[in-house]
């Protein structure tokens, strides 16, 4: 079963077509996507991101118990700071992609809802001898995004806050109006952005203050074919469409993006240490540039001299290349900048190096 976003009728009413993203029925445009692709690099972009799943985790052990089942270094995160990191099986594959924000006395982790009920029943199966207690909280809060150039105005302008000051995932409570939130510093396809989560039950009036403001600021509401080509664009790989428990970090390339290596023991970590020392993977997610305009499917085989040496995981067309891009699947000797192949019944693709700009 497909999980509606908690906007759906304020987006039909916008004229909105709907589409499937991270499993989630979210908006794919609000009628053009090229459009929104030039509002979100011009002026600011409103998306919804209720595509994601909510944990509160409380208790004294909560830092000491956190970071022996994740990757990122919790202990060292000061309340008001966050981080990404992901959780892992013991075998190094990726079970859900995490961000930890820290408070005085809980953490706040977001994980997808596409993978929500085995996130909690793996992190809860660790919590035996520690006093810690893992709380969802998907029913009950939300989150809306700005993203662009006139992103820090309008946030300053709204709730104080100065976003070039804060560091990537920091975070402050903040009020819109008469609507509390946790504004968090957050980019999903490389331009200055923020997130603001709220109580479920006022995102259709935050919604509706954000969109006036965007709207104000040469901005607006964006659907997520606009996001996904913006993010080709940026090098951003999405989780359940590039990445999933069927690889290990070093081939998502999320090593130093996700991954502490002073912190000590974690689930997992002895694989990511033998990759780490190998130094290489027999795979790694590439970017690829396709020469037929049909878009490749999510699976469609990658072959040279009539083998198969990879698959496609993720395609779009991208306005600031003209041309179709995407993220593959490639064999180390394949992999290299320039190198082609080709791509099952729809022409060739060659790997090129993200981001765009």
């Amino acid at each position: 079963m497909n999980l509606a976003t908690p906007l759906r009728e304020a987006h039909a009413k916008a004229g909105a077509t709907p589409g499937l993203y991270f499993g989630c029925e979210l908006p794919a445009h609000f009628g053009d996507a090229a459009r929104e692709c030039r509002l979100a690099r011009e002026a600011v972009a409103l998306v919804d991101v209720n595509y994601q799943a909510f944990f509160w985790l409380t208790g004294p052990d909560r830092v000491r118990y956190l970071n022996a089942v994740t990757t990122p270094d919790v202990k060292s995160l000061a309340p008001g700071h966050g981080t990404l990191g992901l959780l892992l099986n013991p075998q190094g594959h990726i079970l859900a992609e995490l961000r930890v924000l820290a408070l005085e006395d809980r953490f706040l982790i977001t994980s997808h809802v596409l993978v929500g009920a085995r996130t909690h029943e793996t992190l809860e199966k660790f919590i035996i001898m520690d006093d810690a207690t893992l709380a969802p909280a998907s029913d009950k809060l939300g989150a809306l995004a700005l993203e662009g150039p006139a992103a820090p105005r309008l946030a300053y302008e709204m709730c104080g806050l100065k976003l070039e000051a804060m560091e990537m995932h920091s975070h402050r409570e903040v009020a819109l109006g008469s609507i509390p939130c946790g504004a968090v510093r957050a980019s999903r396809f490389g331009l200055p952005g923020l997130e603001l989560i709220c109580d479920r039950d006022k995102l259709p009036a935050l919604w509706r203050l954000l969109a006036d403001a965007a709207r104000a600021a040469g901005g607006g509401p964006v659907g997520w074919d606009a996001v996904n080509a913006l993010r080709l664009e940026a090098g951003v790989p999405w989780f359940g469409h590039d990445f999933d428990d069927k690889v290990i970090p070093h081939e998502a390339g999320l090593e130093h993006s996700h991954i502490s290596y002073t912190k000590g023991c974690y689930t997992g970590q002895e694989i990511v240490e033998r990759v780490r020392s190998r130094g290489q993977v027999n795979r790694r997610l590439t970017g690829v540039k396709f020469s037929a305009t049909t878009l490749p499917a999510a699976g469609a085989k990658l072959t040279a001299d009539g083998k198969e040496v990879g698959h496609v995981t993720s395609a779009a067309f991208s306005p600031a290349a003209q041309t179709p891009i995407g993220f593959a699947y490639l064999r180390r000797e394949h992999n290299a900048t320039g190198s082609r192949v080709t791509v099952e019944g729809n022409g060739q693709a060659e790997v090129i190096a993200l981001p765009l700009h």
